[in-house]
């Protein structure tokens, strides 16, 4: 690892930049679709249930399902790393706008706000704790999945944990996978860290309930 130092802090630069590109992409899209079926209940089980079957889908059959359409490299993995980030923000997300404060919407209202500065103002703002949760737990969970995107090309230390384990037996395999796995596991903790300073710096801007 001391001698390839160099080739691990660029991996894991690319590691990543991929999990968090993917999440910001899919906070986008599940908070978006949260705000957007706030009065269409039934759309809105439709589609927890529909990205939350999405889950279920084994990563290396997602993985190269994206192939045929999106071809090796970056693409197919951030297509399917936001796939699996969708749910738990969308989950989040949905719940924490539920959990408002009915009277102080009511509040907002009878101040004149508009319905969209009621939600920039208020509701966002309240229910942002469970929200930043959700991309808490679907960003740690895309640490780990990035990892697999090796087999589609995918940037990242999932090329170090493949490469050692197809060499299984060669000179430094198993230190080379194991570089890697390690490297994931660190992301994956820094990224913890960088999400608990989040919130506690949005709670003392009053981002809090």
């Amino acid at each position: 690892m001391s001698e390839n130092a160099a080739y691990l802090w660029f991996l894991t630069r690319q590691h990543i930049e991929l999990v968090l590109l993917s999440v910001l992409i899919a906070s986008v899209v599940g908070v978006g679709l949260a705000v957007l079926t706030q009065t269409l209940p039934g759309l809105r089980r439709a589609l927890l249930s529909v990205t939350g079957s999405l889950l279920t889908i084994p990563s290396f059959a997602l993985f190269a399902l994206a192939i045929p359409v999106m071809g090796l490299g970056v693409a197919p993995t951030i297509a399917a790393l936001t796939v699996y980030g969708i749910f738990p923000i969308l989950r989040n997300a949905v719940t924490g706008i539920e959990e408002v404060d009915p009277a102080a919407v009511e509040a907002a209202r009878g101040l004149g706000m508009s319905s969209g500065r009621r939600l920039r103002t208020v509701i966002l703002p309240l229910a942002w704790p469970v929200i930043l949760n959700g991309i808490r737990t679907a960003t740690i969970m895309l640490v780990a999945t990035a990892a697999i995107g090796a087999v589609v090309r995918g940037p990242g230390l999932g090329q170090l944990i493949f490469q050692g384990l197809d060499r299984l037996g060669g000179a430094n395999a198993l230190e080379e996978a194991l570089s890697g796995v390690i490297g994931v596991v660190c992301v994956a903790l820094v990224l913890d860290l960088l999400f608990i300073a989040v919130a506690k710096i949005t709670a003392l801007r009053g981002w809090n309930v």
